[in-house]
């Protein structure tokens, strides 16, 4: 595959910057170390450097020649609260957090297209290097863009990527259109009657009222949604009761529902409530219900999802770009990017399931293949100078 030659020169550079990046992880809206990485490394090159946006973003801008358009380059940086279960050289220092779903790899790969962007300057006009925060489920995208990022860093448009483990190296998959569900949360807390396991006709036994709302609310995507749409309702917690021979007086139900339209965000919000009212009002229990919307869907924009795909079909060949891969039930936060710019995300394979890199991400024994970091710093570069072409 065609990797940039003067990336491959520093692909060694960019593992040690990897791994580094690796065994120091940082959560969400704490990534001051990895923002003081990066903002060095940028500033180094002689990019301007931004920093506070959503707590610990970094944007760099590269400017070059007297274009006036300007695109945004997006990597995260956030890791996970996971103990590693890895015992290579550079598995995580800090206890309980976790590069697992390879932040490490996203930032470097966009810091090695800044390196070669800021060497050879082949652009007209202006490239913004965002490095976002907090994507693992508290919006920090969300909070760039509430934060004023595209009012400061305005664009035409933003770009986004991501490692995929069980796509081969070498190889991308995009899609326009939905690309990535929505992420919600719901809690129903039941408050009923306790009572003696052993005169449960003198109580209203809370788990009884909850077991029922968990079976009934899996009737919502068989019974509610059209066939042809896909939704996911999932029940993930039940907390109830600390004796064995006490009925509790309360229950607390939690999960979190997946779609691909707000319009389905509605209807799985409402009847989720009405289902679980319903059953409550039955028993002669009290409810209380929360559903939160965390992460829209993301959505691919048409045009730069085809120009997205031609980019890398230029870098690895027609034969290895999926341009119409399925949707996945997983959520990103640059969902919220998109939804305030015209732009696109595309996956990078991380390697085939059997191979180095096919472990699936928020696995505690996952790591970000290092080989594929030239081609995922020469995407970037492609992008780039194609979108900012010279004229």
């Amino acid at each position: 595959m065609p990797i940039i030659n003067r990336i491959a020169e520093f692909h060694a550079d960019m593992t040690a910057w990897r791994r580094d990046i690796h065994a120091h992880p940082e959560l969400a809206f704490h990534e001051t170390r990895t923002a003081d990485v990066v903002a060095k490394k940028l500033a180094d090159w002689g990019i301007e450097v931004d920093r506070g946006l959503a707590k610990t973003g970094v944007v760099g801008t590269l400017r070059a020649g007297s274009g006036k358009r300007a695109i945004g380059l997006r990597a995260d940086m956030d890791a996970l609260p996971l103990p590693e279960k890895n015992h290579f050289d550079h598995a995580s220092r800090n206890p309980g957090k976790m590069h697992a779903c390879g932040h490490d790899g996203h930032t470097t790969m966009l810091l090695g297209a800044a390196r070669y962007l800021a060497e050879t300057k082949n652009f007209d006009g202006t490239i913004h290097f965002i490095f976002q925060p907090a994507e693992e489920g508290e919006g920090g995208g969300r909070a760039m863009v509430e934060e004023g990022l595209f009012r400061k860093f305005p664009v035409e448009s933003v770009y986004g990527m991501h490692n995929m483990p069980g796509i081969p190296v070498g190889k991308f998959a995009i899609r326009p259109g939905p690309m990535m569900a929505s992420s919600d949360i719901f809690e129903i807390a039941i408050t009923a009657k306790g009572g003696h396991a052993a005169f449960p006709h003198r109580a209203v036994d809370a788990i009884v009222v909850g077991a029922q709302i968990v079976t009934a609310l899996q009737s919502i995507v068989a019974r509610n949604v059209d066939p042809v749409e896909t939704a996911v309702v999932s029940v993930t917690q039940f907390h109830a009761g600390d004796a064995w021979n006490v009925l509790p007086d309360d229950a607390v139900i939690r999960g979190g529902t997946r779609t691909f339209s707000t319009a389905m965000q509605d209807l799985l919000e409402r009847r989720i409530r009405e289902v679980a009212q319903g059953i409550c009002a039955a028993y002669g229990v009290e409810m209380k219900y929360m559903y939160e919307r965390r992460y829209p869907p993301l959505v691919n924009h048409g045009a730069p999802t085809a120009f997205c795909a031609d980019v890398a079909r230029a870098v690895v060949g027609a034969e290895n770009v999926d341009d119409a891969t399925p949707p996945l039930m997983g959520s990103e936060d640059f969902a919220f990017m998109l939804q305030a710019e015209t732009g696109a995300y595309i996956f990078v394979g991380n390697g085939a399931a059997d191979q180095p890199g096919g472990c699936m991400v928020h696995n505690p024994h996952y790591d970000f293949n290092d080989e594929i970091l030239p081609l995922g710093a020469t995407y970037w570069v492609r992008l780039a100078e194609t979108a900012l072409a010279r004229r």
